[in-house]
């Protein structure tokens, strides 16, 4: 596979009709799966294939979705609209309309679709960072990168990915998480084996010992120690690297001082972050009339909390989705809601907080599985040049995608709420705000944040076990953690038995794996769809 020497435009020949039209299809299932079955499929492998068909086509209109660049432009376009539409920006609107505020879904919806383009937009400049390295796991984008040089080269690795995909569809057909297996074979073993102990403990608490975690509120408060440490070890990191990026007067060769860029970019991401979310946070607060609430104080502390918890949101959910392929954003947005009662603001800025907040992370974590497929597919940064110009293009294709998303939702929500089809996330949500909080809550909260902080900080940042952990807790599905920690002791034995050289194999056959299971995951939730509809 060669690279050429300039990427392919998103506006270059028929790209732009193809990547605008998959946008509509995209945004369209996320609305339609999300109302009527709760989920929301990875769409990114149904665009390469997409891509890929079309180049089988013999027409010298459609030669160029031969190029694997292509193709990647067209998965990153179909998976940003299906999240984007679905996860940031149907659901927060439907929190407000379930609270019986149906005049507060034009500020919300303004605010969040806002929020879905800032949020693509953070990944993109933290990408390839030390905080989200290129190199990470992101097993999904692999997946995705798999199957696209597997259908352009052939030979023995697309016989491997085959069988990967054949086994993902099969355990998938048979009720096994495989996406959970595949992810073994990619990641941090540390951070999944704590992910899948999270799940087995989540599963079988209950059933086992009589205790139903989720109720004492654990969960959440792990989280919330987990996530404020990460987000302390993401500063340290920041100002650790700005140090040693000054070149030292003393050193024979002020060359060998660490880069500044990676700090750098996430210094500058971060700062710009924070202020277009304080903007974002008051806009809502201003349009929503929340400020005719609430004192100036109290005021000032919604704005501040909203934007600060939209932002961590995204750096939680992106971390849990880098490691682990899974991303907690409905838990880690009732967190935010949680600490959001506690703090003592009234229904209407609880039910805008946690609508801006759930609009966060999904786009992220899901920018950055496009961008690893990207680079993979790009050589794994082999021409920077070549690899800056991709990621720009992609980004470009994910903002077709959300703002193509935006007309698609707002002209079709008012028909689908007024069928009773709402996000069965957003009835929790509603739901929380209208029972309200006791502070016993309060209590448990606080109690297991030390454990899930003084875990966090042992497994310091690279491993991310504190909130990994937290991630398999807040999930329900044993049959996911035993897929885990399965995969991850057969991912052991075939290294022991035949070393790193069979790694590259290994990790074709689990990406596949993963492919299969969202290819039979995504045709089912159609079948199921049209069988709920008949």
């Amino acid at each position: 596979m060669n690279t050429p020497q300039n990427h392919p435009s998103t506006f270059q020949g028929s790209t732009f009709v193809f990547v605008v039209l998959l946008s509509i299809f995209g945004a369209i299932i996320g609305i339609q799966l999300l109302t009527t079955l709760g989920v929301t499929p990875n769409t990114s492998i149904i665009g390469a294939l997409a891509a890929m068909i079309l180049a089988r086509v013999p027409l010298s209109l459609l030669r160029q979705f031969r190029d694997v660049h292509v193709q990647n432009l067209a998965q990153t376009a179909i998976s940003s609209a299906t999240f984007g539409a679905a996860n940031s920006l149907l659901l927060p609107i439907a929190i407000p309309y379930l609270m019986g505020r149906p005049d507060l879904i034009l500020p919300m919806f303004i605010g969040v679709g806002l929020a879905m383009l800032l949020d693509g937009f953070m990944l993109y400049r933290l990408f390839d960072t030390r905080v989200f390295p290129a190199t990470g796991a992101w097993p999904p984008g692999v997946a995705a990168a798999e199957a696209i040089k597997a259908g352009d080269s052939g030979g023995k690795q697309a016989k491997v990915l085959g069988v990967g995909i054949g086994v993902g569809v099969i355990g998938a057909w048979l009720h096994v998480p495989m996406s959970a297996f595949g992810i073994a074979f990619l990641g941090n073993i540390w951070a999944l084996t704590m992910f899948g102990a999270g799940l087995l403990i989540r599963g079988y608490s209950n059933p086992v010992l009589g205790v139903d975690i989720n109720a004492l509120y654990i969960p959440h408060g792990l989280m919330i120690g987990a996530g404020l440490v990460a987000l302390v070890q993401v500063i340290a990191q920041i100002r650790h690297h700005r140090k040693k990026s000054v070149p030292d007067p003393r050193a024979a060769d002020p060359k060998d001082a660490t880069p500044p860029d990676s700090a750098d970019r996430v210094r500058s991401a971060m700062q710009f972050g924070a202020v277009a979310y304080i903007v974002l946070a008051a806009l809502i607060a201003f349009g929503s009339g929340i400020h005719a609430e609430l004192s100036w104080p109290m005021l000032a502390a919604f704005v501040v909390y909203a934007a600060f918890a939209a932002l961590a949101h995204e750096l939680i959910v992106g971390i849990a989705a880098m490691h682990s392929g899974w991303f907690p954003a409905f838990a880690v947005a009732l967190i935010t809601l949680l600490v959001g009662m506690l703090i003592g603001f009234p229904p209407l800025g609880l039910t805008m907080l946690c609508g801006f907040a759930a609009a966060t992370g999904p786009a992220f974590a899901d920018m950055g599985y496009d961008l690893k497929a990207g680079f993979i597919l790009r050589g794994n940064n082999a021409d920077p040049r070549f690899e800056l110009q991709g990621r720009r293009q992609q980004l470009i294709c994910a903002m077709i995608a959300f703002v193509v998303a935006i007309p698609i939702v707002y002209v079709s929500f008012q028909s689908y709420f007024a069928s009773g089809l709402v996000p069965p996330v957003a009835r929790v949500y509603a739901a929380t705000i209208k029972a309200g909080i006791s502070g016993d809550v309060g209590m448990h909260l606080a109690m297991w944040a030390i454990p899930g902080a003084i875990v966090q900080w042992l497994g310091g940042p690279k491993r991310q076990i504190g909130v990994l952990l937290s991630t398999g807790l807040l999930i329900f599905s044993p049959l996911a953690g035993w897929a885990v920690l399965i995969g991850i002791g057969l991912r052991l034995l075939v290294l022991r038995i035949w070393g790193d050289k069979i790694q590259n194999t290994m990790e074709v056959f689990a990406a596949g794996a993963i492919a299969g299971d969202a290819i039979y995951g995504f045709f089912h939730s159609i079948f199921q769809y049209q069988a709920k509809t008949r």
